[in-house]
């Protein structure tokens, strides 16, 4: 750990970096009108003494990027969720020089060279953020397409295509789900065929976060006839080549500042040395940070129901109703209690998997099992806080109306909630005997 928190401070105060200077933790924030850039505060912030695997350097971390948060991002949110776009080569530059997409990637590419824990600190103070887009668009950056490039790819990609992410100069999508796959990844048509040194590549990828913005993609294509489990390969596919066609920017029910695009390959052709890794071992790496992935996804969302809740909260003890306030009903405070006690029930599932994993445990089935609970526990938190906040909720002008129609992505986005049960059901020896 000592060496852990060496190399923090060490990162964290090297010129070379721009991190922002720290300050002391944020408390208790009152809500003064419902559409407030900043978030209220769940309760006393926790400290490194009583957090059961955060240390003084994940709180720093943290608070370095609660400032970026409230600086440059919040206040520009409500205008980004309107244009349907955030500029991502801004905002990721903003990240990137101040080491946050890049917090557990190797040292010499960029990164901090940090274990996982830091990943879920930053993605809980990414919660933070008054929209789930931008987060969303952040993850992908940051643990979705560049983890198996980190892992398995050359040090020429490496220096290519980590480096400037990591740095945010370039921006990057996962290009692995397909009209007809999305959770059943196997089942994906696009194909890169070897010819001479180069890949040709023809297909299409659907629901790409970051697509219309991207200057790569970190692409998932069947390379051989073989198995479905043994003929995919990971690409590193500039976006700016020949016969890539962004054939749309998808317009959705929720995560409206985050872009989303269906992108099209006619003999896109790519060297065949941008290969990450094994000819062969695509789908395996892509199964490999699927549990990365899905705890950072939970981490996030934890920290944005925590406001939510805070914020109904605050809310309903302003707001009357036959001469008392709403929170004063017992059917509202029982309730929020409730939701209160899943969310940490949640948060302890959630940390209890981090601390395993990063000790070198396989948490599949944890994290499967979080990544549920997150998805269902967020659809009952939107949908009760806006029952609380009555016409206001039906607006678009707070908080909750904005988290009631992002958060039905979890359930359905980096696995469906009934891939999640088929995990665990794996698991736990229950499936059907074929």
């Amino acid at each position: 750990m000592a060496l852990l928190e060496g190399a923090l401070r060490l990162n964290l105060l090297a010129n070379s970096r721009n991190f922002y200077k720290f300050t002391s933790c944020v408390g208790v924030r009152p809500l003064s009108d419902h559409a407030s850039s900043k978030p209220v505060a769940s309760s006393a912030p926790e400290t490194a003494s009583d957090h059961l695997i955060y240390t003084r350097e994940h709180f720093a971390l943290k608070e370095s990027l609660r400032k970026i948060i409230d600086q440059e991002i919040n206040p520009h949110v409500d205008q980004w969720e309107a244009e349907g776009k955030f500029p991502a080569h801004k905002i990721f530059k903003i990240l990137g020089s101040a080491g946050f997409l890049g917090v557990n990637k190797p040292v010499e590419y960029g990164g901090l060279g940090l274990d996982f824990s830091y990943n879920m600190a930053v993605s809980e103070e990414l919660g933070n953020i008054r929209c789930g887009g931008i987060p969303m668009a952040i993850g992908v950056q940051s643990d979705m397409a560049t983890p198996a490039l980190a892992r398995f790819g050359s040090a020429e990609l490496k220096n290519e295509f980590l480096l400037p992410s990591i740095m945010g100069d370039k921006v990057a999508c996962l290009g692995v789900s397909e009209v007809g796959a999305g959770s059943d990844v196997s089942s994906i048509k696009t194909k890169a065929v070897r010819k001479g040194d180069e890949y040709v590549i023809n297909g299409g990828k659907m629901w790409t976060t970051n697509g219309t913005q991207a200057d790569w993609m970190c692409l998932l294509a069947n390379t051989s006839d073989g198995a479905p489990h043994r003929n995919k390969s990971l690409i590193c596919l500039p976006m700016n080549l020949p016969g890539i066609q962004i054939a749309r920017k998808i317009d959705k029910i929720g995560m409206w500042s985050s872009d989303t695009a269906e992108v099209f390959f006619d003999d896109v052709r790519v060297p065949c040395k941008n290969l990450i890794g094994q000819e062969g071992m695509g789908f395996t790496y892509q199964m490999l940070q699927f549990q990365e992935e899905r705890l950072w996804a939970v981490a996030n969302v934890l920290t944005t129901m925590d406001n939510i809740i805070q914020e109904t909260i605050q809310y309903t003890r302003q707001r009357k109703i036959f001469k008392q306030p709403v929170l004063y009903h017992q059917a509202v405070h029982f309730r929020l209690a409730e939701l209160q006690t899943e969310v940490e029930l949640l948060r302890s599932l959630m940390h209890r998997a981090t601390a395993l994993y990063i000790k070198g445990n396989d948490v599949t089935k944890l994290a499967s099992m979080a990544k549920l609970k997150a998805g269902r526990l967020a659809r009952e938190v939107g949908d009760s806080c806006l029952q609380y906040w009555g016409g206001m909720g039906f607006t678009s002008d707070v908080m909750v109306s904005r988290f009631y129609r992002d958060a039905r992505l979890i359930s359905i986005g980096g696995g469906a909630d009934e891939v999640m049960l088929g995990i665990i059901c794996k698991y736990m020896d229950t499936l059907p005997k074929q």
